[in-house]
């Protein structure tokens, strides 16, 4: 695949390093230095990448929905804009795929948290909580994964509000903890990245996924993982 990356802080770096192992060539690097060339490099790429700033992301969406190229968005912290994005994606036949996290093994652990919460579901004497940690340069806090534990568990326990704490230090990857406590005992779940390769390595697998299926549409990077799942049942 060429690829083009939008901003080369931590993540894009990895992105790029995992890209150019598998083979694959980075065809534009975009960054606030060279914005106004976008329109004209972007063209003729097989899927771009955006690590970059949440303020940035409507603007991204909209020079790759001019340049007919699929967009794997992993920037966080711009959900807001989400309905606005989603228009552009719908009104224009573009192909995004976003997730608060590109880890394969987080998008599981997702899927744990909601059965772990279906069965605590009315269980008096049980108080839930998150805890996520990350390195100091992170922008948002609470991560965009820890509100998507928070979304799993409050739908999950029929409950109103989930304690969530956030820790911003040092060089942490990212490490995210549910709990569930009571007077006796408690439950804890925990999910420890210990390099950025691994969510490298599923924006990577998202764009395979676009680039190569002809999708149009907005899909959450959960629908890549049921539908690589799907494919792999009907193998076996």
């Amino acid at each position: 695949m060429k690829l083009a990356l939008f901003g080369f802080g931590h993540m894009a770096r990895a992105a790029a390093a995992h890209a150019a192992g598998a083979g694959h060539q980075i065809g534009a690097v975009f960054t606030s230095r060279n914005t106004a060339d976008v329109a004209r490099m972007l063209p003729g790429h097989d899927a771009a990448i955006d690590f970059s700033a949440a303020d940035a992301v409507p603007a991204h969406v909209d020079a790759c929905a001019a340049a007919g190229v699929p967009l794997v968005e992993g920037t966080t912290g711009w959900q807001a804009r989400e309905a606005a994005v989603r228009r552009v994606v719908d009104e224009r036949g573009a192909a995004l795929i976003y997730g608060a996290n590109f880890s394969i093994g987080v998008n599981l652990f997702y899927q744990i948290v909601a059965r772990s919460a279906a069965l605590f579901h009315g269980l008096a004497g049980y108080d839930p909580f998150i805890e996520e940690a990350h390195h100091a340069a992170k922008r948002d806090a609470p991560s965009g994964t820890a509100l998507a534990l928070k979304d799993i568990l409050l739908r999950g326990l029929g409950r109103s509000d989930v304690p969530l704490t956030s820790t911003r230090a040092g060089h942490i990857p990212g490490t995210h903890r549910v709990g569930f406590d009571s007077l006796g005992d408690q439950v804890l779940l925990t999910h420890t990245a210990r390099s950025r390769e691994t969510f490298a390595a599923g924006a990577l697998l998202a764009a395979r996924w676009l680039s190569k299926g002809g999708r149009r549409g907005m899909y959450a990077f959960a629908d890549v993982l049921d539908d690589m799942l799907a494919m792999e049942r009907k193998a076996v």
